[in-house]
Protein backbone atom coordinates (compact mmCIF):
# COMPACT_ATOMS: atom_id res chain seq x y z
CA UNK A 1 0.00 0.00 0.00
CA UNK A 2 1.30 3.30 -1.11
CA UNK A 3 0.99 6.52 1.24
CA UNK A 4 1.77 9.76 0.09
CA UNK A 5 2.59 12.52 2.57
CA UNK A 6 2.28 16.12 1.21
CA UNK A 7 4.07 19.08 2.35
CA UNK A 8 3.22 20.66 6.05
CA UNK A 9 2.36 17.30 6.65
CA UNK A 10 4.71 14.45 8.84
CA UNK A 11 4.09 11.13 8.47
CA UNK A 12 4.37 8.17 11.61
CA UNK A 13 5.49 4.89 10.49
CA UNK A 14 4.28 1.82 13.04
CA UNK A 15 5.32 -1.70 12.30
CA UNK A 16 2.84 -4.16 14.10
CA UNK A 17 1.40 -1.61 15.99
CA UNK A 18 4.85 -0.18 17.36
CA UNK A 19 6.32 3.62 16.37
CA UNK A 20 9.36 3.39 14.75
CA UNK A 21 9.86 6.94 13.34
CA UNK A 22 8.51 10.03 11.66
CA UNK A 23 8.78 10.72 8.06
CA UNK A 24 8.66 13.75 6.26
CA UNK A 25 7.09 14.78 2.65
CA UNK A 26 7.21 12.12 -0.09
CA UNK A 27 5.77 8.75 -0.74
CA UNK A 28 6.06 5.45 0.86
CA UNK A 29 5.29 2.16 0.93
CA UNK A 30 3.32 0.49 3.50
CA UNK A 31 3.67 -3.32 3.23
CA UNK A 32 4.71 -6.62 6.26
CA UNK A 33 2.51 -5.56 9.11
CA UNK A 34 3.33 -1.34 8.26
CA UNK A 35 0.97 1.57 8.54
CA UNK A 36 1.64 5.24 8.44
CA UNK A 37 -0.30 7.97 10.25
CA UNK A 38 -0.26 11.08 8.74
CA UNK A 39 -0.23 14.54 11.10
CA UNK A 40 -1.08 18.02 9.39
CA UNK A 41 2.21 20.39 10.75
CA UNK A 42 -0.22 23.29 10.63
CA UNK A 43 -2.83 21.69 13.28
CA UNK A 44 -2.29 23.50 17.12
CA UNK A 45 -1.76 21.59 19.18
CA UNK A 46 0.06 18.11 17.59
CA UNK A 47 -2.61 15.83 16.68
CA UNK A 48 -2.61 12.27 15.06
CA UNK A 49 -5.48 10.29 13.96
CA UNK A 50 -5.29 6.60 12.60
CA UNK A 51 -8.19 5.25 10.75
CA UNK A 52 -8.93 1.61 9.95
CA UNK A 53 -11.99 0.02 9.62
CA UNK A 54 -13.77 -0.04 13.28
CA UNK A 55 -13.00 3.81 12.76
CA UNK A 56 -11.23 7.10 13.27
CA UNK A 57 -9.22 7.18 16.57
CA UNK A 58 -6.77 9.54 18.29
CA UNK A 59 -3.33 8.70 18.82
CA UNK A 60 -1.48 10.37 22.40
CA UNK A 61 1.39 11.83 20.59
CA UNK A 62 4.44 11.61 23.69
CA UNK A 63 4.44 8.66 22.29
CA UNK A 64 6.47 10.26 19.21
CA UNK A 65 8.75 11.67 21.82
CA UNK A 66 11.72 8.83 21.64
CA UNK A 67 12.56 10.16 18.05
CA UNK A 68 15.15 12.83 18.22
CA UNK A 69 13.49 13.98 14.82
CA UNK A 70 9.86 14.32 16.55
CA UNK A 71 11.31 16.35 19.15
CA UNK A 72 13.42 18.75 17.68
CA UNK A 73 10.23 19.81 15.56
CA UNK A 74 7.96 19.99 18.67
CA UNK A 75 7.86 21.72 22.17
CA UNK A 76 5.99 20.79 25.30
CA UNK A 77 4.02 22.18 28.03
CA UNK A 78 2.34 20.40 30.96
CA UNK A 79 -0.47 22.93 32.29
CA UNK A 80 -1.55 22.49 36.07
CA UNK A 81 -4.30 22.41 37.87
CA UNK A 82 -5.41 26.11 39.60
CA UNK A 83 -3.50 28.09 37.26
CA UNK A 84 -3.95 29.94 33.85
CA UNK A 85 -1.79 28.86 30.89
CA UNK A 86 -1.59 31.19 28.14
CA UNK A 87 -0.24 29.80 24.91
CA UNK A 88 1.49 32.51 22.32
CA UNK A 89 2.23 31.84 18.89
CA UNK A 90 4.47 34.32 17.51
CA UNK A 91 3.99 36.70 20.32
CA UNK A 92 0.03 36.84 19.10
CA UNK A 93 -2.22 35.32 22.28
CA UNK A 94 -4.24 31.75 20.96
CA UNK A 95 -5.99 29.95 23.63
CA UNK A 96 -5.79 29.33 27.68
CA UNK A 97 -4.96 25.60 27.98
CA UNK A 98 -7.00 23.49 29.97
CA UNK A 99 -5.27 21.59 32.72
CA UNK A 100 -2.94 18.58 30.93
CA UNK A 101 0.20 17.82 28.44
CA UNK A 102 0.68 19.06 25.20
CA UNK A 103 3.18 19.12 21.91
CA UNK A 104 3.31 22.28 19.42
CA UNK A 105 4.93 21.94 16.38
CA UNK A 106 7.59 24.47 16.05
CA UNK A 107 8.14 24.88 12.40
CA UNK A 108 8.48 28.33 11.53
CA UNK A 109 6.63 29.22 14.94
CA UNK A 110 7.67 30.58 18.08
CA UNK A 111 5.73 28.97 21.08
CA UNK A 112 5.53 30.96 24.37
CA UNK A 113 3.81 30.46 27.70
CA UNK A 114 2.56 32.53 30.43
CA UNK A 115 1.28 31.07 33.84
CA UNK A 116 -1.06 32.78 36.26
CA UNK A 117 -1.58 31.56 39.40
CA UNK A 118 -5.35 31.46 40.46
CA UNK A 119 -3.78 30.99 43.96
CA UNK A 120 -2.46 35.05 43.97
CA UNK A 121 -4.20 37.77 43.44
CA UNK A 122 -1.34 39.95 41.23
CA UNK A 123 -0.86 39.35 37.65
CA UNK A 124 3.03 38.91 36.28
CA UNK A 125 4.42 42.38 35.53
CA UNK A 126 4.78 41.19 31.98
CA UNK A 127 1.55 40.27 31.51
CA UNK A 128 -0.12 42.05 28.13
CA UNK A 129 -2.68 45.00 28.96
CA UNK A 130 -4.88 43.98 26.37
CA UNK A 131 -6.08 40.67 27.70
CA UNK A 132 -7.25 42.13 30.57
CA UNK A 133 -10.61 42.82 28.21
CA UNK A 134 -10.34 39.37 26.03
CA UNK A 135 -13.63 37.55 26.00
CA UNK A 136 -11.23 34.61 27.31
CA UNK A 137 -9.70 36.28 30.18
CA UNK A 138 -12.76 38.24 31.25
CA UNK A 139 -13.75 35.32 33.81
CA UNK A 140 -10.28 35.20 35.62
CA UNK A 141 -9.92 39.11 35.61
CA UNK A 142 -11.23 41.29 38.65
CA UNK A 143 -11.36 45.16 37.10
CA UNK A 144 -11.38 48.26 39.51
CA UNK A 145 -12.06 51.70 38.39
CA UNK A 146 -11.18 54.12 40.54
CA UNK A 147 -12.75 57.78 39.60
CA UNK A 148 -10.73 61.14 40.79
CA UNK A 149 -13.68 61.67 43.61
CA UNK A 150 -13.17 58.45 44.90
CA UNK A 151 -10.71 55.76 46.88
CA UNK A 152 -11.16 52.29 46.98
CA UNK A 153 -10.26 50.14 49.64
CA UNK A 154 -8.69 46.62 48.51
CA UNK A 155 -10.09 43.48 50.66
CA UNK A 156 -8.51 40.26 49.66
CA UNK A 157 -10.12 37.52 51.29
CA UNK A 158 -12.35 39.55 53.50
CA UNK A 159 -9.22 40.99 55.36
CA UNK A 160 -8.37 44.93 53.89
CA UNK A 161 -4.84 44.87 52.29
CA UNK A 162 -4.86 48.64 51.23
CA UNK A 163 -6.09 51.51 49.91
CA UNK A 164 -6.36 52.08 45.83
CA UNK A 165 -5.92 55.65 44.54
CA UNK A 166 -7.44 57.51 40.97
CA UNK A 167 -6.96 54.48 38.07
CA UNK A 168 -7.87 51.34 36.54
CA UNK A 169 -6.60 47.78 38.57
CA UNK A 170 -6.77 43.82 37.55
CA UNK A 171 -6.43 41.57 39.98
CA UNK A 172 -6.87 37.59 39.26
CA UNK A 173 -10.33 36.20 39.72
CA UNK A 174 -9.15 32.97 41.29
CA UNK A 175 -9.34 30.91 44.45
CA UNK A 176 -8.72 34.08 46.86
CA UNK A 177 -12.03 36.27 47.07
CA UNK A 178 -11.31 40.06 46.44
CA UNK A 179 -13.38 42.72 46.46
CA UNK A 180 -13.14 46.71 46.11
CA UNK A 181 -15.32 48.90 48.02
CA UNK A 182 -15.74 52.71 46.82
CA UNK A 183 -15.98 55.66 49.09
CA UNK A 184 -16.66 59.35 47.80
CA UNK A 185 -13.93 61.96 48.91
CA UNK A 186 -16.28 64.55 47.35
CA UNK A 187 -18.39 66.56 49.55
CA UNK A 188 -21.98 64.32 50.02
CA UNK A 189 -25.68 65.05 49.56
CA UNK A 190 -28.73 63.10 50.77
CA UNK A 191 -32.33 64.26 50.76
CA UNK A 192 -34.84 62.72 53.23
CA UNK A 193 -38.09 63.21 51.57
CA UNK A 194 -41.45 62.73 52.30
CA UNK A 195 -40.96 62.54 56.38
CA UNK A 196 -44.62 62.34 57.72
CA UNK A 197 -45.04 63.18 61.44
CA UNK A 198 -47.42 64.12 64.08
CA UNK A 199 -47.11 67.45 65.72
CA UNK A 200 -47.65 67.61 69.98
CA UNK A 201 -51.71 69.03 68.31
CA UNK A 202 -51.96 65.42 65.95
CA UNK A 203 -51.72 67.67 62.57
CA UNK A 204 -49.59 64.87 60.19
CA UNK A 205 -47.06 66.79 58.27
CA UNK A 206 -44.44 65.89 56.07
CA UNK A 207 -41.21 67.44 55.61
CA UNK A 208 -38.56 67.56 53.59
CA UNK A 209 -34.93 67.51 54.43
CA UNK A 210 -31.56 67.73 53.37
CA UNK A 211 -27.96 67.26 54.83
CA UNK A 212 -24.63 67.77 52.83
CA UNK A 213 -21.53 66.01 54.73
CA UNK A 214 -17.46 64.67 54.17
CA UNK A 215 -15.87 61.46 55.41
CA UNK A 216 -13.27 61.79 57.59
CA UNK A 217 -11.59 58.15 57.42
CA UNK A 218 -12.07 56.19 54.75
CA UNK A 219 -10.59 52.91 56.13
CA UNK A 220 -12.86 53.22 59.31
CA UNK A 221 -16.12 54.09 57.73
CA UNK A 222 -16.34 51.42 55.78
CA UNK A 223 -14.46 48.67 58.31
CA UNK A 224 -15.90 49.71 61.86
CA UNK A 225 -19.81 50.93 60.59
CA UNK A 226 -22.17 49.04 58.59
CA UNK A 227 -23.40 51.08 55.93
CA UNK A 228 -22.80 54.60 57.24
CA UNK A 229 -24.77 55.97 54.58
CA UNK A 230 -28.43 54.31 55.99
CA UNK A 231 -27.31 55.23 59.68
CA UNK A 232 -26.94 58.53 58.81
CA UNK A 233 -30.03 58.42 57.56
CA UNK A 234 -31.82 57.08 60.34
CA UNK A 235 -30.52 59.25 63.10
CA UNK A 236 -32.18 62.11 60.82
CA UNK A 237 -35.26 60.57 61.07
CA UNK A 238 -34.99 59.86 64.57
CA UNK A 239 -33.77 63.45 65.25
CA UNK A 240 -36.49 64.76 63.23
CA UNK A 241 -39.16 62.88 65.16
CA UNK A 242 -37.86 64.46 68.38
CA UNK A 243 -38.33 67.81 67.53
CA UNK A 244 -41.23 67.89 65.57
CA UNK A 245 -43.14 65.96 68.28
CA UNK A 246 -42.88 67.98 70.98
CA UNK A 247 -44.10 71.09 69.37
CA UNK A 248 -47.34 72.37 67.90
CA UNK A 249 -48.41 73.74 64.80
CA UNK A 250 -47.99 77.28 65.29
CA UNK A 251 -44.78 76.61 67.35
CA UNK A 252 -43.18 74.65 64.20
CA UNK A 253 -43.85 77.06 61.67
CA UNK A 254 -42.86 80.18 63.62
CA UNK A 255 -39.44 78.29 64.43
CA UNK A 256 -38.07 76.63 61.45
CA UNK A 257 -34.66 77.40 62.01
CA UNK A 258 -34.24 76.16 65.38
CA UNK A 259 -35.66 72.84 63.91
CA UNK A 260 -32.63 73.05 60.94
CA UNK A 261 -29.89 74.20 63.95
CA UNK A 262 -31.16 70.61 66.03
CA UNK A 263 -31.11 68.69 63.12
CA UNK A 264 -27.08 70.07 62.56
CA UNK A 265 -26.32 69.67 66.10
CA UNK A 266 -27.34 66.47 66.13
CA UNK A 267 -26.61 64.79 63.40
CA UNK A 268 -22.66 66.30 63.88
CA UNK A 269 -22.71 64.46 67.48
CA UNK A 270 -24.04 61.10 65.41
CA UNK A 271 -21.31 61.73 62.47
CA UNK A 272 -18.48 62.03 64.51
CA UNK A 273 -19.20 57.86 65.77
CA UNK A 274 -19.69 57.26 61.84
CA UNK A 275 -16.40 59.03 61.05
CA UNK A 276 -18.39 62.20 59.03
CA UNK A 277 -18.62 65.84 59.10
CA UNK A 278 -21.69 66.98 58.79
CA UNK A 279 -21.54 70.67 57.65
CA UNK A 280 -25.29 71.52 56.49
CA UNK A 281 -28.11 69.74 57.75
CA UNK A 282 -31.67 72.01 57.16
CA UNK A 283 -35.42 72.27 55.94
CA UNK A 284 -36.28 72.23 53.14
CA UNK A 285 -39.69 72.12 53.00
CA UNK A 286 -43.30 71.76 55.40
CA UNK A 287 -45.73 70.16 53.87
CA UNK A 288 -49.45 71.04 55.29
CA UNK A 289 -53.12 68.43 54.73
CA UNK A 290 -55.03 69.61 52.15
CA UNK A 291 -57.78 70.74 55.10
CA UNK A 292 -55.15 72.59 57.64
CA UNK A 293 -53.78 74.61 54.44
CA UNK A 294 -57.09 75.75 53.51
CA UNK A 295 -57.91 76.86 56.79
CA UNK A 296 -54.34 78.39 57.56
CA UNK A 297 -55.00 80.26 54.42
CA UNK A 298 -58.90 81.49 55.27
CA UNK A 299 -57.15 82.82 58.43
CA UNK A 300 -54.26 84.37 56.74
CA UNK A 301 -57.42 86.12 54.18
CA UNK A 302 -58.94 87.29 57.74
CA UNK A 303 -55.87 88.63 59.05
CA UNK A 304 -55.06 90.44 56.14
CA UNK A 305 -58.67 92.18 55.77
CA UNK A 306 -58.60 92.88 58.63
CA UNK A 307 -55.12 95.00 58.49
CA UNK A 308 -56.41 96.60 55.46
CA UNK A 309 -59.75 97.88 57.63
CA UNK A 310 -57.33 99.56 60.33
CA UNK A 311 -55.60 101.01 57.68
CA UNK A 312 -58.42 102.64 55.88
CA UNK A 313 -59.60 103.94 59.00
CA UNK A 314 -56.63 105.52 60.17
CA UNK A 315 -56.14 106.58 57.30
CA UNK A 316 -59.83 108.34 57.25
CA UNK A 317 -59.21 109.69 60.64
CA UNK A 318 -56.12 111.44 59.31
CA UNK A 319 -57.87 112.93 56.58
CA UNK A 320 -60.93 114.60 58.43
CA UNK A 321 -57.89 115.38 61.27
CA UNK A 322 -56.15 117.35 58.29
CA UNK A 323 -59.19 118.95 57.17
CA UNK A 324 -60.23 120.25 60.81
CA UNK A 325 -57.31 121.97 61.16
CA UNK A 326 -57.23 123.35 57.74
CA UNK A 327 -60.70 124.97 58.66
CA UNK A 328 -59.50 126.26 61.61
CA UNK A 329 -56.76 127.93 60.24
CA UNK A 330 -58.82 129.74 57.66
CA UNK A 331 -61.46 130.61 60.59
CA UNK A 332 -58.80 132.49 62.37
CA UNK A 333 -56.58 133.84 59.28
CA UNK A 334 -59.02 136.04 56.44
CA UNK A 335 -56.06 136.04 53.91
CA UNK A 336 -55.65 132.39 54.29
CA UNK A 337 -59.36 131.50 53.70
CA UNK A 338 -59.47 134.51 50.73
CA UNK A 339 -55.94 132.16 49.03
CA UNK A 340 -58.33 129.48 49.59
CA UNK A 341 -61.04 130.75 48.28
CA UNK A 342 -58.90 131.77 44.93
CA UNK A 343 -57.49 128.58 44.53
CA UNK A 344 -61.10 126.93 44.36
CA UNK A 345 -61.75 130.29 41.60
CA UNK A 346 -59.16 128.83 39.74
CA UNK A 347 -60.18 125.12 39.75
CA UNK A 348 -63.81 126.56 39.12
CA UNK A 349 -62.48 128.18 35.90
CA UNK A 350 -61.29 125.42 34.21
CA UNK A 351 -64.48 123.91 33.26
CA UNK A 352 -66.55 127.42 32.38
CA UNK A 353 -66.31 128.40 29.02
CA UNK A 354 -67.33 131.92 28.81
CA UNK A 355 -68.13 134.64 32.41
CA UNK A 356 -69.54 137.77 31.88
CA UNK A 357 -68.90 140.63 34.43
CA UNK A 358 -70.63 143.87 34.36
CA UNK A 359 -70.57 146.32 37.61
CA UNK A 360 -68.36 148.83 39.31
CA UNK A 361 -66.89 146.65 41.87
CA UNK A 362 -63.35 144.86 40.99
CA UNK A 363 -62.65 141.86 38.88
CA UNK A 364 -62.45 139.78 41.82
CA UNK A 365 -65.11 140.52 43.37
CA UNK A 366 -67.58 140.30 40.62
CA UNK A 367 -65.90 136.94 39.65
CA UNK A 368 -66.67 135.12 42.98
CA UNK A 369 -70.19 136.75 43.11
CA UNK A 370 -71.17 135.65 39.17
CA UNK A 371 -69.45 132.28 40.41
CA UNK A 372 -70.89 132.00 43.70
CA UNK A 373 -74.12 133.08 42.27
CA UNK A 374 -74.38 130.00 39.80
CA UNK A 375 -73.31 127.81 41.93
CA UNK A 376 -76.40 128.33 44.15
CA UNK A 377 -78.30 128.76 41.39
CA UNK A 378 -77.68 124.96 39.86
Amino acid sequence: MKTIINEGCKGFLFKKGKFMRMLDAGSFAAFGGTRICVANVNEDPVAVKYTDPSGTRSIDPRIFLKDPAFRAQTTEVVANDGELTLHFADGIFRDILPAGNYLFWTAGISHSFLRVSLSETQFPKDFPEYLFDHPKLLPYVCTVTVSQKQKALLFVGKKFVQMLDTGIYHFVRGFVPVEAKLVATCLLHEDIVGQEILTADKVSLRINCTCTYRITDYVKAITETDDYAAQLHTAFQLALREFVEEKRLDDLLACKGELSAHLLETLRKKGETLYLDIEEAAVKDIILPGEIRDIMNTVLVAEKRAQANVITRREEVASTRSLLNTARLMEENATLYRLKEMEYIERICEHVGNITLNGTSDLLSQLTSALCGKKKKD
